[in-house]
């Protein structure tokens, strides 16, 4: 990595305003995070003891869903946006074990991911990947950065990966627009894995006691209903078994399941396919 770009980037790091993605960093065990960002987590497992459990299975949802989409539905592109830091596995390793040539744009806008994503997330030489800070807010910048346009074709499929990101944007925000604009943006064949956090789950507490960790972070919380996350899949037919709770999206049974203390992993994924 250019050492000039990696101190620039540094300078824009904040650590004193916490961040979703140094805090998702934290509960999946990461070390790339501040005392601010570990305060929020805190608070969080505070709320929910399961939190931290939570956040693997939801990790673990995702490792299984870009499994399907490398290994069954021969998807080798993919445009994961509000990657975080990469301490599990990313999405560009798990394809590669299926698919050598998968080729894979990563986006996030946090500094602090742009300088770990440019220095580690490098897989086969077969394939492809490539890093950009910028913001999910403004879908068009992402679509035509160069550098997405240089990993990405999209006259092929294209798998757009919107895991825990989409309930870090407001209503005011036009998260559904947002959404529309990236999936107009591939062909037919192209696929939408999408997870997003929710409070049907949590009836014991308010909209506010929810979300308000994340009320000084640099992103507000904004959890949503099964029907609100099934929105974003509008006009996409569903891959089985649809939009569940994380935990019961094609459990592998060869994976090792924790027992969440709460009960559940209070968020919804799912995967769907562009007629």
């Amino acid at each position: 990595m250019d050492p000039t770009y990696a101190d620039a980037t540094a300078k824009r790091i904040n650590p004193h305003i916490p961040h979703p993605a140094r805090i998702y960093d934290y509960l999946l065990g990461g070390k790339d995070n501040f005392a601010s960002d570990r305060k929020v987590a805190e608070t969080l497992i505070e709320i929910s003891p399961g939190t931290r459990e939570g956040v693997r299975a939801h990790r673990a949802f995702v490792s299984r869903a870009v499994r399907y989409l490398a290994a069954e539905a021969g998807i080798t592109q993919f445009l994961d946006i509000g990657t975080g830091i990469p301490t599990q596995d990313p999405t560009h390793t798990i394809a590669q074990r299926s698919v050598p040539e998968a080729r894979v744009a990563y986006v996030d806008n946090d500094p602090i991911v742009s300088v770990h994503g440019r220095a580690l997330l490098t897989g086969d030489p077969a394939g492809s990947t490539e890093m950009i800070e910028a913001d999910l807010r403004q879908p068009e910048k992402i679509l035509s950065d160069p550098a997405v346009q240089g990993v990405l074709d999209f006259t092929r499929p294209v798998a757009v990966v919107l895991a825990g990101v989409m309930h870090f944007i407001t209503d005011e925000e036009n998260p559904y627009g947002v959404a529309e604009q990236l999936k107009a943006a591939v062909p037919s064949g192209s696929h939408l894995l999408l997870s997003h956090i929710t409070r049907d789950f949590a009836g014991h507490l308010s909209q506010e006691e929810f979300s308000k960790p994340y009320d000084n972070s640099s992103a507000p919380m904004v959890p949503r209903t099964h029907e609100e996350t099934l929105r974003f899949f509008e006009g996409w037919d569903l891959v089985d078994p649809g939009l569940v709770e994380v935990v019961t999206w094609r459990p592998d049974p060869a994976e090792y399941q924790e027992e969440i203390p709460s009960g559940h992993a209070w968020a919804y994924g799912g995967l769907a396919v562009k007629p």
